[in-house]
């Protein structure tokens, strides 16, 4: 392997990467375990006493916290010096985003406001409306909101009707419109919001403060979930805007729009981590203390077998982001020592990494789903009452799947993407996988040793090459169609999920055993073990899905006995391994990894 080898969006599925090419939390630096060690010690000081006056809205109470995250510098965490930011590089900030993810209501308040409703100003604005917001922002003198979702104009962002006028005089947009679902829209000072000038087709970006005449909003939202964040609809009257506040170029909005997408998707896949390490700490803890039948419920294999899979799903989102968050902080490094400014370097690597953050929104967003409704499960019907900490874990959650674009939406930003970079010519996934076809009754398949590494290696390469194949044959037959047939996308998208997070927990694994020894990196291996046998069982039935969806008798047959040779389900004793897990965490009384 080249020294500090990076892998550009989506190579994983053509290229192998070494351990030490790949970030992980074991590489954090001495600074960033203060970043963290801050970051938890203000949402023990100053959220968790406080979370059920947050639910309650009492007055003022998120915009303090909100202040108070500004004292501590958090607000400005990715912000440059100048701003009054830290500066922080990209890994940092998604540090900050995962610890602040265990706030509850307060961490979606605080990704609104650091994350989309700040970053497009950061990203997109000129000199002028940097210099005199962007200051405001870092300290939470102002708030700040993200206004792109209309009422018919969801998931199909451009088909938004807000509309944008050019003022006689030439010195206003004149807009008028409504936007819905907006966070932090009930405190918000700034708002970054989306409308069509004229007779565009294509949506343009303005920077409105929230005080202007004409602006009003409802109530705030009954929402079932995330009940401390304010959620508010905001109408549009005749508000005049200076035309100095259009941010970036006219027409400009629909990409500024996706790009910050990207982001926010990168984003939730770090803050769930902290939501999923409350979850399963609580597990942990309350199965520690209950007990049925004279024993504590966390003797019963049952319940073990539950903490174990909370905590694989955990270490998989851990190591996917982080893997994700390393390679893109290269990239933006790179782009700065090309003569690019931060801002512009970061936004650039995002954007090349849209293939990744769409997946950490997808697989983040699911296991946090999966650990919170576990951690229900393990307090039984103590789980069901509002007085139980997981009550309010588990309705926070649900809406991260629709949050950032629903998970269908991501899945189907997968699959194109991934189609995009092909089509330029990133790399020859088509060509791979038609050389697959070609020889497919003498398919290759990979072997490797009894070595946990190198057996694993060969397992995710045949994996990857049963995904290129069926990808391959469902565009061979399909090509331009297979964007309406969403199933099949959805399929293959979860077959290429499993397949990064298999390998990002792999690649962690063997870098933890090469730094502190094969003993201590035991538990890492066995969950990746695990893992990579439960995520075979996936992708072996997501291909048999999209195969059944599409092939027909002359090559039906063909493609499953391909498939079936590729993915083998791998022999592993996923019970004693759970157990083995388990007993970790019940050990240490909380996720120790």
């Amino acid at each position: 392997m080249s020294e500090n080898l990076k892998l550009i969006g989506g190579e994983f599925l053509v290229k192998e990467i070494a351990p030490k090419d790949v970030f992980s939390l074991e590489d954090l630096s001495e600074e960033q375990m203060m970043i963290k060690d801050m970051c938890r010690d203000f949402i023990n000081a100053e959220i968790n006493p406080a979370l059920n006056d947050l639910d309650n809205h009492k007055e003022g109470l998120l915009r303090q916290k909100l202040d108070k995250a500004g004292e501590y510098g958090l607000l400005g965490a990715g912000l440059p010096e100048e701003y009054g930011g830290m500066d922080l590089d990209f890994i940092s900030t998604m540090l900050v985003a995962d610890n602040l993810g265990a706030g509850h209501s307060f961490s979606v308040a605080f990704s609104a406001h650091t994350g989309i409703g700040t970053l497009p100003l950061l990203y997109y604005g000129n000199k002028e409306q940097k210099d005199k917001y962007l200051p405001l922002l870092a300290t939470g003198e102002y708030t700040a909101a993200y206004c792109l979702t209309e009422p018919d104009a969801g998931s199909d962002a451009n088909a938004g009707r807000t509309k944008a006028v050019l003022s006689e005089d030439g010195k206003h947009y004149i807009i008028n419109g409504q936007k819905m679902w907006i966070t932090n829209g009930g405190i918000a000072d700034l708002l970054t919001v989306f409308a069509k000038i004229d007779n565009d087709r294509i949506l343009s970006a303005f920077l409105i403060e929230a005080n202007s005449e004409g602006i009003t909003l409802n109530p705030e939202e009954n929402k079932m979930g995330i009940k401390g964040s304010s959620t508010r609809q905001i109408f549009f009257n005749d508000v005049k805007v200076p035309v100095e506040n259009l941010l970036g170029k006219r027409g400009e909005g629909f990409r500024i729009a996706l790009n910050i997408l990207h982001v926010g998707r990168v984003k939730l896949g770090a803050s769930v981590i902290g939501g999923a390490r409350v979850a399963l700490n609580n597990s942990v803890n309350y199965s520690n203390e209950r007990k049925q039948f004279g024993k504590h419920i966390s003797s019963f294999g049952a319940i073990q077998h539950k903490l174990a899979q909370q905590a694989i799903n955990l270490y998989g989102i851990e190591s996917a982001v982080y893997r994700a968050s390393g390679d893109i902080n290269k990239l933006a490094e790179e782009n700065i020592t090309k003569g690019m400014e931060k801002a512009s370097a970061e936004i650039d690597a995002i954007s090349k990494y849209a293939i990744e953050a769409a997946i950490l929104k997808v697989f983040g967003s699911e296991a946090l789903d999966f650990i919170v409704d576990e951690a229900v499960q393990i307090y039984g019907g103590m789980g069901f009452s509002a007085e139980s900490p997981v009550d309010r874990s588990y309705r926070d959650s649900r809406i991260n799947r629709i949050f950032e674009g629903t998970n269908e939406i991501n899945r189907m930003v997968i699959i194109d993407t991934l189609l995009k970079f092909i089509k330029r010519g990133d790399y020859d996934i088509f060509g791979i996988g038609n050389n697959i076809i070609n020889n497919i009754n003498n398919i290759t398949i990979e072997k490797g040793n009894d070595d946990f590494f190198n057996k694993n290696i060969a397992q995710i390469k045949n994996l990857k090459n049963a995904s290129i194949l069926t990808l391959t044959s469902v565009h061979n037959e399909l090509n331009r169609k297979l964007g309406f047939e969403q199933e099949i996308m959805m399929s293959i998208s979860d077959m290429i999920i499993n397949i990064y997070v298999a390998e990002s927990m792999l690649l962690r694994a063997k870098k933890i055993e090469e730094l502190k020894g094969k003993e201590f990196a035991e538990p890492y291996k066995k969950m990746t073990d695990v893992f990579i046998y439960e995520a075979s069982k996936t992708i072996r039935n997501k291909a048999f899905d999209a195969i059944n969806s599409f092939a027909n008798d002359n090559k039906f047959n063909d493609l499953l006995n391909a498939i079936t040779k590729l993915v083998k389900i791998p022999q592993t004793n996923i019970k004693e391994y759970r157990r083995d897990i388990a007993k970790r965490l019940i050990e240490e009384n909380k996720y120790c990894f």
